[in-house]
């Protein structure tokens, strides 16, 4: 008979939980189309796996190793376990905390029948456990979690940043390579042209000016040479802070054709595939879920507040005589209290609370927005790179073909040899520009894949 009002107070606290005075949630509107300008409907790029994405060994490679050493995913990892802990904290309050405790006291008393007298006890039970009526503490839990969602959320959102990154800056080095290569053979051919040249002029067969104008392209293409051996040292610097540690990249790697480094297309799918496939959405929806939450706990603070405390034990005069018959003890206590006057501190959480819930749906807009702008911009710069690209190479094989006519008539004294260095400077800045082109062809598939949330399987747990 004496564990029952424990475990009648139990199951009333347990009964009186659930409900909450948090608004029903609701999507805010977006505004986005249905599809995207000179988008196709097709399978999600997220169900791409990164490694299914980036066909080359090596820069998966890298990948590997800047999802397991990068400083900003280590740092992302722990923000989630601390909002799981802290979580957990707040679930926790919705049940009672059992405790085992002891008390010993020792006192001596006046009067007539004064003496010293000693008491002994031992209990177990549950103190200061907040019947939930008004859902405050549930709503501050809901809270919790959803916080915990969204630091869920941003790890993903610098997973795939960081997958983006050594994927870019792996693309970028190639691409400069290629570039100190390209100064490399031009500087090679033009100190050959110009020591000719010079040869000529110091046999009075060519003048002071045609030197010079030799030596402008030869100049132009070391100050390219030192700056490019500078880039690529940057980047390899670059993708060692990305994947947390020295890197080697091998010499003989190039940008190539479509389809040797990444899959040469993907598919985009619909708008809606933003909502459940991009990361930085799922955070900011789950933000603003947790402000939904926190309104209901400002709500709640307005009403009463019960709280019950009961144990079970015994208690004796002696220690030996604890645990005899006719020494247990039990006792079932509340409190109750209701806010009368706190100045305006409740009514300023509310409002801070429905403040931050405003702020939270205009943050879920503007992330859907942009996340449709920059799938937008990608889709639309894939279409014109393309058309780009091919006539850039055409140009690249017509002002090759410029130059060698050029250097012909040169040769038979035709032309002077300004000619010779106008199509030498045009083929030299159109071979920079195309392999910038590919570049920026590949880094924009790259932007795509990252703008439609891909890689959703090879998520972390």
């Amino acid at each position: 008979m004496m564990r029952k009002p424990a475990y009648l107070t139990l199951f009333t606290s347990l009964l009186l939980a659930g409900c909450t005075l948090a608004p029903d949630y609701q999507a805010p509107v977006t505004g986005i189309a249905g599809q995207y300008p000179a988008g196709t409907m097709a399978a999600p790029a997220a169900d791409v796996a990164w490694r299914d994405f980036f066909l080359e060994p090596e820069l998966q490679g890298l990948i590997e190793q800047a999802l397991v050493r990068n400083h900003d995913l280590l740092i992302a990892a722990g923000n989630v376990e601390r909002a799981r802990a802290l979580y957990r904290i707040e679930r926790s309050a919705q049940l009672p905390s059992v405790a085992l405790g002891g008390q010993a006291s020792r006192a001596r008393t006046v009067g007539p029948a004064g003496g010293i007298n000693e008491q002994i006890g031992v209990n177990v039970g549950f103190t200061a456990f907040e019947l939930d009526l008004f859902g405050r503490v549930r709503s501050l839990s809901d809270a919790a979690r959803q916080s915990y969602l969204a630091t869920a959320a941003a790890r993903e959102t610098a997973r795939l940043t960081v997958v983006a990154e050594v994927a870019n800056t792996y693309l970028t080095l190639l691409a400069d390579r290629e570039q100190l290569a390209l100064t490399e053979r031009t500087f090679a051919a033009q100190q050959e042209s110009y020591d000719l040249i010079r040869q000529a002029y110091d046999r009075g067969a060519r003048n002071l000016l045609e030197l010079r104008q030799a030596e402008t392209l030869l100049e132009t293409a070391r100050a390219d040479h030192a700056a490019y051996r500078r880039q690529v040292a940057r980047d390899e610097n670059a993708l060692a802070v990305l994947t947390g540690g020295p890197v080697t990249v091998a010499a003989d790697r190039e940008l190539g054709a479509d389809g040797t480094l990444l899959i040469p297309a993907l598919p985009e799918g619909l708008p809606s595939d933003l909502l459940v496939r991009r990361p930085d959405i799922m955070q900011a929806e789950h933000t603003l879920r947790a402000a939904n939450a926190n309104i209901g706990a400002a709500r709640a603070a307005f009403f009463p507040r019960l709280s019950l405390t009961s144990a079970l034990g015994t208690a004796s005069t002696s220690l030996s005589g604890l645990f005899e018959d006719g020494s247990k003890t039990w006792s079932v206590g509340a409190d109750a209290s209701l806010p009368l006057f706190d100045f305006g501190r409740n009514q300023a959480n509310l409002d801070v609370a429905k403040a931050e819930q405003e702020i939270a749906v205009a943050q879920y807009q503007g992330t859907v927005r942009t996340a449709f702008q920059e799938v937008a911009d990608t889709l639309v710069a894939r279409a014109t790179l393309d058309d780009q690209i091919a006539a850039q190479t055409a140009l690249v094989a017509a002002a090759r073909e410029s130059q060698e006519l050029s250097q012909a008539r040169y040769d038979r004294g035709i032309d002077s040899y300004l000619q010779v260095l106008d199509a030498q400077r045009s083929l030299y800045g159109a071979e920079r520009t195309l392999i910038a082109l590919r570049l920026e062809r590949l880094a924009n598939l790259v932007t795509l894949y990252k703008a439609l949330g891909g890689g959703t399987g090879d998520r972390a747990d």
